[in-house]
């Protein structure tokens, strides 16, 4: 990668500064996952029950929710190594903060301090690398950045059950503590100011606006599972967050100088990879949520086992993120998204025919399947979007993108927990065969809860099958194709 020309003209180690974005993003987006497998343990230690516990992510993805589009604001106002160090501290005053939490409100503090600084560090890494490299280069840096975004999320659920299983819950914050205060350290030296900054007055009334908007709609989506789709609570923050987030959307695009730049929108190529990328993200994160549950509840499998049955494919998308990324940066990212897709979706369908005795072999394979179709699609196409946008509105895009993937979430975990629940429920035997029965009790409603696995496996082939057919549309056009400010790209290498 070699050396190349900040903001202010001078030159850096584009190699260094890579190195310590991806260090230190992969602390803070690990810390996504990492409680995936702990809840048990947390309950049990805080005298908790299910509906609290799970606000450790809940609250966690609102904050983060609200902050990613206030960071395209900040990447243009505050200097990048201002920004990146900041955002670093706050995430390590979060994590000690959780590392000691004598009691609940205590750890729950913690991570909401936690989502401040990662509402910043994931956007920022994604400017940053579509930023310092020119466009034929893109695809390997966004493969790169998507060995953090997509491996440390998926390995979350295997850590979290051999740190459980092993030791105690504290250390799955206390091993992240010496390496983020290492990368705070060496980014005094590492991290330069390499986007340009302009004095932009923040539009208080559109960040109010944004952060009732994704906040309520982000914890409407999230009360889903627990509420259930009726509840009062549930369509009343849906219905907010919709009206907030129009009102939102009506001040971006009358305003001079906009929060939120949502004109990106009217490329076509840009619009095309963000619907992809977030119908191939539900994809992802519904499985991904969905799977650890049937195998602990149906299977009897501890969190150990079942966070190393999600191992493999997590290795697949940290062995094909950098492939596929040089791959893009010859070939483009339609034929990529395509075959991506098609092996997403066929990794998916027998998904909806699995039983309680399926073998482990038989659901590695195919989770390694659609972690390797993922990997082809989701960083390609988000590279080919960003792509398609000049360089000033890198940061806007970035945004735009990854709210809308935040969304796309909760969206997906809404739907296939409700879907889950609700077939489970309506295919009970009744109660009075738990006396005259038992075991005939005991085994259908072991079989009513298959079902439910099968109907959320099934609306994920949906979301397979509505991404397979959003990749035909992708551009066909190559990053040599793109003409790009090479000065501001990264420069020549020295």
């Amino acid at each position: 990668m070699g050396n190349a020309i900040d903001a202010n003209g001078k030159p850096y180690n584009r190699t260094w500064l890579v190195v310590l974005l991806l260090v230190g993003t992969f602390c803070t987006v690990l810390n996504q996952t990492i409680l995936a497998t702990a809840y048990p343990a947390l309950m049990k230690a805080f005298d908790i029950d299910t509906s609290t516990v799970q606000w450790l992510t809940t609250g966690f993805m609102l904050v983060n929710g609200i902050m990613i589009p206030i960071s395209a604001w900040l990447t243009t106002r505050i200097n990048t190594k201002i920004l990146y160090e900041s955002a670093m501290i706050i995430f390590l005053i979060g994590t000690i903060t959780c590392y000691m939490a004598p009691n609940f409100s205590i750890l729950l503090t913690g991570r909401l301090i936690q989502a401040l600084g990662v509402g910043v560090t994931m956007p920022l890494l994604q400017t940053l690398m579509l930023t310092i490299f020119p466009a034929n280069s893109r695809g390997t840096a966004m493969g790169l950045a998507g060995l953090v975004i997509g491996v440390a999320p998926a390995i979350g659920p295997t850590l979290s059950g051999w740190v459980i299983d092993t030791y105690t819950w504290r250390l799955l914050f206390g091993m992240l503590i010496p390496i983020v205060f290492i990368v705070v350290i060496a980014g005094i030296w590492l991290m330069k100011s390499v986007l340009p900054t302009e004095k932009k007055d923040l539009d208080w009334l559109s960040a109010l606006l944004s952060t009732i908007g994704f906040g309520t709609l982000l914890y409407g989506f999230s009360e889903v599972g627990t509420e259930g789709w009726g509840s009062m609570i549930v369509i009343a923050s849906l219905v907010i967050g919709v009206v907030f987030i129009l009102l939102f959307g009506w001040r971006q695009l009358t305003v001079a100088d906009p929060f939120l730049e949502l004109r990106v929108f009217k490329n076509r190529e840009f619009s095309v990879s963000a619907l992809l990328g977030s119908v191939s993200y539900m994809a992802m994160v519904g499985v991904e949520m969905v799977l650890p549950m049937y195998l602990q509840i149906v299977r009897g499998d501890s969190a150990l086992d079942s966070g190393l049955t999600l191992l493999a494919g997590a290795l697949m998308m940290g062995v094909m993120s950098p492939i596929t990324g040089r791959i893009f940066d010859r070939i483009g990212a339609k034929r990529l998204a395509i075959t991506g897709m098609f092996l997403l979706t066929i990794g998916t369908i027998p998904f909806a025919f699995i039983t309680r005795d399926t073998p482990v072999i038989y659901l590695v394979t195919l989770y390694a399947v659609r972690m390797a179709g993922i990997a082809m699609c989701m960083m390609p196409v988000t590279t080919s979007g960003m792509n398609a946008l000049p360089l000033k509105l890198m940061s806007n895009g970035t945004a735009v993108n990854n709210t809308l993937r935040q969304v796309a979430a909760s969206v997906a975990t809404a739907i296939l927990v409700s879907i889950l629940t609700n077939v489970t429920n309506n295919q009970m035997p009744a109660k009075s065969l738990l006396k005259s029965a038992p075991l005939s009790y005991k085994n259908q409603a072991l079989n009513a809860t298959v079902s439910g696995y099968h109907a959320a496996f099934w609306t994920a082939i949906a979301f397979c099958i509505l991404g397979l057919i959003v990749a035909f549309f992708v551009s066909e056009r190559s990053p040599k194709e793109t003409k790009v400010d090479e000065k501001l790209a990264g420069g020549e290498n020295k």
